[in-house]
């Protein structure tokens, strides 16, 4: 069993999950005891448009460090930036999940990416699910009982659901 699995209150792996946006970053937190998944902790950094793209981002940073500052997550796992046809967005998002990325390399915290379709197929079982279709799962898996808003929080919980059924199959060594 990887080393990262122990804590003081038994096996346990704490995996948070980040949906990057400059506009709307959502995050979650998701605990793995045994095999049992539950949301420790979720939520959304969100920035205003008019505010320079620079302050976005410190904003997105020092939210993400307090999370990562009070929950001490093991491993983080994030989005794979998938480019449309909008490069702006893209740009966009990068920066977003460049700075998520920055956070937890300063934290030492390892950074799992997973594509939309390998995110979709480890909560749902399959890889072309509906945004909707996701959430439902999201909040069977994880026991919630109204649906986590914005959606931004929702995908961040899937992406940490994701990454904690990656994780328990890796070995710590792989993943740093």
């Amino acid at each position: 069993m990887p080393a990262f699995l122990y804590r003081k209150r038994g096996i346990i792996l704490l995996v948070l999950g980040i949906d990057p946006g400059t506009a709307i970053c959502g995050y979650g937190l998701v605990d793995v005891t045994g095999n049992r998944m539950q949301a420790l902790h979720y939520g959304a950094v969100v920035t205003e448009k008019d505010v320079a793209p620079a302050l976005r981002l410190k904003k997105i940073y020092d939210a993400l460090t307090s999370v990562i500052d009070e929950y001490k997550p093991d491993i983080m796992s994030i989005e794979q930036l998938f480019f449309n046809r909008n490069v702006t967005t893209a740009i966009a998002v990068g920066q977003a999940r460049g700075v998520a990325m920055l956070t937890a390399a300063n934290k030492g915290i390892p950074v799992l990416e997973f594509t939309p379709i390998q995110i979709k197929q480890a909560v749902t079982g399959t890889g072309s699910a509906g945004k909707e279709q996701v959430t439902f799962m999201v909040q069977r898996l994880l026991n919630i009982r109204e649906k986590p808003k914005p959606d931004d929080v929702a995908d961040a919980l899937a992406i940490a659901t994701c990454g904690a059924h990656m994780a328990s199959t890796l070995r710590w060594q792989e993943l740093i």
